[in-house]
């Protein structure tokens, strides 16, 4: 038998710094994870509600939101293997709604200022999130796009699937808005997987949630994630809270039988999916394998190569970064963040994964073999991560014997 790939001490460490999250109250309860080849460590620490009194279990689900969109963009990768679409196709042949763009004069500027577009939306764009729309984080009043994306309810805000249209009503609406920017110049997140899914349903003739089934989760096993729970799931389903900024308490913002209880108008390539940290590790384990699942190959080497490379120039992180110092040592691949230069404990260049708004994060790190998984039931307060999972990353990394 081999050394052992995480110290004691270290596990330990790992174990204490997500509990002190759940005994101050900034989570109810955490489920956390490391992995590095075949020696995997979790626990699960608080409960699955403020007010419940049973432990949570490793089993539980929780709401992904954005970490839905590597598989997303894992399902596109798959059927450009296929020959479904072309990386550099532009998306006019599958979603005609999107052909013949119009771009704003400038990013406050009323709707009707619009300039026509220089180039076609090409399906990179959306894995790249470089189509030229994206959220637009700017308070009522202020952006008349971002206040047309809310209005007609376009997924702008914290995930809410009763309130979204269907597919084609989705992308009808999408299409009468023009761009905050021209295809390719700049990087504006979150809209491309959503658009991914449309266009991968239409290409493939069934809706997303088979696309993806078929593609990723069933050849990994991923049996407990999908875009609701079934009834007979409920009881390991966690409450969804967010914080109030004026108090700093939690406050239930969707309870086990809300909106995942039941399957969506529309399935969001974005932020849809309900998922276990098991399911999560496989998917995260194939990726670091290289694409291969335990039953044969779910994409290739190459695609996962692609996926995994900053694709993003200078100019495009410059343009779009959600936050001051986002894009400091990071960039973006297909549907991940990458990073390009090592600027804290956790992740060394080239590693990837990205996060979930509504409390969780996932990183792979190739150098190190190394998996990490964070799940809690706690929306973030800011586009910047939690302490929470600062905390766990830093541990996590430290733990490492070798």
């Amino acid at each position: 038998m081999g050394a052992p790939a995480f110290s004691p001490a270290g596990l330990d460490r790992i174990a204490a710094a997500v509990a002190r999250h759940v005994d101050d109250g900034t989570v109810p309860g955490a489920v956390w994870l490391v992995a590095r080849g075949d020696d995997v460590h979790a626990g699960a620490v608080g409960h699955p509600s403020v007010e419940g009194s049973e432990p949570l279990r490793r089993d539980a689900l929780f709401r992904i939101s954005s970490m839905t969109k590597p598989m997303t963009a894992v399902a596109a990768l798959s059927c450009v293997e296929d020959g479904l679409f072309r990386l550099d196709e532009p998306v006019d042949r599958l979603l005609p709604e999107l052909a013949d763009r119009k771009v704003l004069e400038h990013e406050d500027a009323p709707l009707g200022w619009v300039v026509p577009a220089r180039r076609p939306i090409l399906v990179r764009d959306l894995l790249t999130f470089t189509l030229g729309l994206g959220i637009v984080m700017a308070p009522p009043g202020e952006v008349p796009l971002a206040d047309a994306l809310v209005e007609l309810e376009l997924g702008q805000g914290p995930p809410a699937p009763a309130l979204v249209p269907e597919p084609d009503e989705w992308i009808r609406r999408l299409g009468t808005l023009p761009l905050l920017h021209q295809p390719g110049t700049c990087w504006m997140y979150g809209t491309g997987s959503d658009v991914l899914g449309v266009l991968m349903a239409r290409a493939a003739d069934r809706r997303f949630e088979q696309v993806l089934r078929e593609r990723v989760l069933d050849p990994l096993a991923m049996h407990d994630t999908a875009f609701s729970v079934p009834a007979a799931s409920i009881p390991r389903f966690v409450t969804a809270y967010a914080t109030d900024p004026a108090t700093g308490a939690l406050f239930e913002s969707d309870p086990p039988a809300g909106q995942w209880s039941r399957p969506p108008a529309f399935p969001s390539g974005a932020a849809g999916l309900v998922s276990t940290v098991d399911d999560c590790l496989a998917f995260a384990r194939m990726l670091l394998d290289g694409g291969r699942g335990p039953h044969g190959r779910v994409i290739s080497r190459a695609s996962v190569e692609a996926m995994t490379t900053d694709q993003l120039t200078p100019a495009q992180k410059q343009a779009g970064g959600m936050v001051d110092g986002a894009c400091d040592g990071r960039g973006w691949g297909f549907g991940v963040s990458v990073v390009t230069r090592r600027t804290d404990i956790a992740g060394s260049v080239g590693a990837y994964g990205w996060d979930g708004g509504l409390g969780t994060c996932w990183m792979n790190d190739p150098a190190e073999d190394l998996v990490t998984l964070l799940m809690t039931q706690a929306a973030w307060t800011s586009p910047s991560p939690p302490a929470v999972c600062s905390d766990f990353r830093s541990a996590a990394w430290a733990a490492l014997d070798d």
